[in-house]
């Protein structure tokens, strides 16, 4: 049998006494020293000026970051809309605070080893034949950064700090995930705009 999702009014604000206060870790510290690695590694690759591993990274980093935000915003987020509010806070608890190191990890990598890549090819430069196309990237990037930063992970926060409440408000959680979902599903499609601008640097 098909699960109903319970809908959200005016007397479903807070959670039931089912749904009380959860402990889990809003930072995962399990995953810190990961994240440590990730960035040093990065931080080696950059030092060493291996075109290698920066070109790992930066198209790791990236094609991760994309992934994660198509999947949040297009897959998960239609998803989460017909599950029940336990189900969805029983999702939540598990999955945002990953997310709370891994949006971040990626950024970084993505964003650090990439200039690193752009100026070791030489197309900071101007008379570069790519440097418009790179110019563009920086816009299209540095907006997506600045919404994962601005927005998705204060959304993903917030919403970890209100299940840690004794009572959730479920209406006030249900409000920071669109803005989560809906953040991710945007970035998500500006990565796409992004993919067709690296392949196109990538052949020129």
């Amino acid at each position: 049998m098909a699960t109903v999702a319970e809908p959200i009014t005016a007397q479903t604000t807070t959670a039931p006494a089912s749904l009380a206060r959860r402990d889990f870790q809003i930072v995962p510290l399990q995953g810190l020293p990961v994240v440590a690695v990730v960035i040093v590694g990065m931080v080696v690759a950059i030092a060493t000026n291996s075109h290698w591993a920066i070109d790992f990274y930066h198209v790791a980093g990236g094609g991760l970051w994309t992934a994660f935000d198509l999947f949040l915003g297009l897959v998960l987020g239609p998803i989460i809309g017909t599950m029940s509010i336990s189900s969805r806070i029983e999702l939540v608890t598990r999955l945002m605070p990953k997310l709370v190191l891994i949006v971040p990890t990626l950024v970084t990598m993505t964003l650090g080893a990439g200039f690193q890549l752009a100026r070791q090819l030489g197309n900071l430069a101007p008379h570069s034949p790519v440097h418009n196309w790179l110019l563009a990237s920086y816009i299209v990037v540095g907006v997506m950064a600045t919404i994962a930063i601005g927005l998705l992970e204060p959304a993903n926060i917030a919403v970890l700090f209100e299940l840690r409440k004794p009572v959730p408000n479920v209406a006030r959680i249900q409000r920071l995930m669109k803005v989560f979902i809906y953040t991710a599903g945007i970035t998500g499609l500006m990565q796409i705009a992004t993919l067709v601008i690296m392949t196109k640097i990538a052949s020129t």
